[in-house]
């Protein structure tokens, strides 16, 4: 019997993923990475690979895999629209398929599970701020549907498990993030906006910019997946992971503007199908049950992220390059 945690983190190699691998490790945890590379990137994990619990696997999980582990995260789906749209078929089986390979593992294993589930299951909400007693408002057959439903029926089938099998879950439904390992090309609007001002390139606003959204920072976020994880049995989810602290899209250029010292103009392009106009956690939920909410203001974390990026620029790692 091996008595150092042993922690399988699938979609290791990406943006979450990869700041979860380091801070397992730096908590003594063995850690076997899973991704497939399809977002994810080995440049993420590099600073890793070293370390004598670190273990890399490539491997897509909508295929099973069969590993001894305590602890299950699983974290593998393209999370943006730019690459989850790009595959629908296969985002819905990463979702899917991933959950019932991860739920099977773990049930035989019998170790306890995490899975990210996402805003996107608010769709596009009637109630604001949301809090996890929200059903959502999200159409089945859109574009988004894909990731929106993928990440429902991943839920679904998380508690179908609990129930039928007693399987010890965790749900977490995590809004906007941004940080360093942020993939460059996810079409998110933090890195857009961030890789855009420091080329001094048109920051583009979709809408009229008025929709809003609430943005944590990375650390604050691991340091929720990892204050569920370690909650009690009979604290399930799902809840609610995220900065309540909302800011509209023309105020998030104005920042990433003046953080940059950026000559960038504005302009201005319609607003994509079924994009939400309005997402603000409510985490009262994580408070209350986990002590949990994030610390990191918005300038501080952009500071750290627009660093990130311009070393990706002077490396020439990002120039017309996708990984």
């Amino acid at each position: 019997m091996h008595l150092t945690k042993r922690v399988l983190v699938t979609g290791g190699a990406g943006f979450l993923g990869s700041h979860l691998c380091a801070r397992l490790l730096e908590q003594g945890s063995e850690v076997i990475c899973v991704d497939n590379l399809f977002t994810g990137t080995k440049r993420n994990i590099y600073p890793l690979l070293n370390e004598p619990n670190f273990e890399f696997m490539r491997h897509d999980i909508t295929f099973p895999i069969y590993l001894e582990v305590d602890e299950i995260y699983n974290l593998a789906c393209p999370a943006s629209p730019i690459h989850y749209q790009n595959d629908p078929v296969q985002t819905t089986k990463v979702n899917v398929h991933g959950a019932i390979n991860m739920l099977g593992l773990a049930k035989r294993v019998k170790a306890k599970i995490f899975q990210a589930s996402t805003s996107e299951v608010y769709g596009d909400p009637e109630v604001h701020p949301q809090p996890e007693s929200y059903r959502g408002s999200v159409n089945p057959i859109g574009p988004r549907s894909c990731y929106d439903e993928g990440k429902r029926c991943a839920e679904t089938l998380f508690f179908d498990y609990l129930r039928q099998h007693r399987l010890r879950i965790k749900v977490a439904r995590i809004f906007n993030t941004y940080g360093p390992n942020m993939h460059p090309y996810d079409g998110r609007v933090v890195s857009n906006f961030i890789l855009q001002a420091l080329q001094n390139k048109p920051l583009t606003v979709y809408g009229d910019g008025s929709q809003s959204r609430s943005f944590c920072y990375v650390d604050d976020l691991i340091d929720g997946f990892l204050r569920l994880m370690q909650s009690g049995d009979d604290f399930t989810g799902p809840v609610n992971l995220g900065n309540p602290v909302e800011f509209n899209m023309i105020e998030l250029t104005e920042h990433v503007k003046d953080l940059t010292n950026s000559k960038s103009e504005i302009i201005y392009e319609p607003l994509p199908e079924d994009d939400p106009r309005q997402r603000q956690p409510d985490i009262t939920l994580a408070k209350d049950k986990l002590g949990w909410e994030p610390k990191v203001p918005l300038r501080e974390g952009l500071e750290k992220t627009i660093a990130y990026f311009s070393d990706l620029l002077k490396a020439d790692i990002i120039k017309g390059a996708s990984k």
